[in-house]
């Protein structure tokens, strides 16, 4: 069992708890993804599963912090949050998200990224990035192949929240189930899972991904640079963030 403080992780035989514990929403930001880095990169190896939760009561993770996509923060941000997915996309391990509450933002992307998602009935989801006169890359790069172009294009647009209900009937969650099932859903799956052989999952999760097209960390790169080189330089993307910070509504320039 390892503490980084607002990362703990918890191996029994080759399963491994991942708990995000940054009070109240656990909100993400640059040293708790650097936590969460070093954490992955020492049990990827020894895992055939890995579990994320969210500490607390209010949720599996309320996303990215704000404050980290300022100009002097946001390439640091964006390198150190991508490189949690690449090591996930990388590792041969099967992983689940066990959500409940808030799942928005980064968290929603994590979430969906997983191989497995099991959330309470009364969590809900969104990415609500537009808002701050930006974009998820992973979520852009992901979603269109989980749910489709038109419902991806449908949230990412509108940043719209949505409930658990919703998000399953869109295929970004595996099961919904009542808000107390969830961790014993999660250990069912679990125990299903480890009926199986880890190396012919590992294998066919990777053949599945491939047969759908998918070169994640290509089109990953792809969105990055649309970020650091178009979005990030435009006033409203400047604005939008700024309007978050100070608590107020933007004002978009269209520039």
């Amino acid at each position: 069992m390892s503490d980084a403080g607002q990362v703990h992780i918890r191996t029994e035989g080759r399963t491994t708890w991942v708990t995000l514990d940054r009070p109240p929403l656990n909100v993400i930001d640059i040293p708790m993804m650097h936590a969460l880095s070093k954490g992955l990169y020492d049990v990827t190896g020894k895992s055939d599963f890995i579990v994320f939760q969210g500490a607390g009561e209010k949720g599996f993770s309320a996303g990215v912090e704000v404050r980290d996509h300022t100009p002097d923060r946001v390439r640091e941000m964006l390198a150190a949050f991508h490189g949690i997915f690449r090591q996930l996309w990388r590792a041969d391990c099967i992983t689940i998200a066990s959500v409940h509450g808030y799942c928005l933002g980064g968290g929603c992307e994590l979430a969906s990224f997983c191989d497995f998602a099991i959330a309470g009935e009364e969590s809900f989801f969104g990415t609500p990035e537009i808002r701050l006169g930006c974009f998820p890359p992973v979520a852009m790069v992901l979603y269109p192949h989980l749910i489709g172009p038109r419902a991806a294009m449908h949230l990412l647009l509108t940043g719209r929240t949505f409930t658990a209900a919703e998000a399953f009937q869109m295929g970004l969650l595996t099961r919904v189930v009542p808000e107390d099932s969830v961790q014993g859903e999660v250990e069912a799956l679990l125990s299903e899972l480890r009926s199986l052989s880890p190396l012919i999952l590992r294998r066919l999760r990777r053949e599945l991904w491939r047969d759908c097209g998918v070169d994640f960390e290509k089109l990953l790169h792809e969105a990055e640079e649309m970020y650091l080189k178009e979005i990030c330089r435009t006033e409203d993307c400047v604005e939008g963030i700024r309007a978050f910070i100070e608590k107020r509504q933007p004002v978009w320039k269209g520039r």
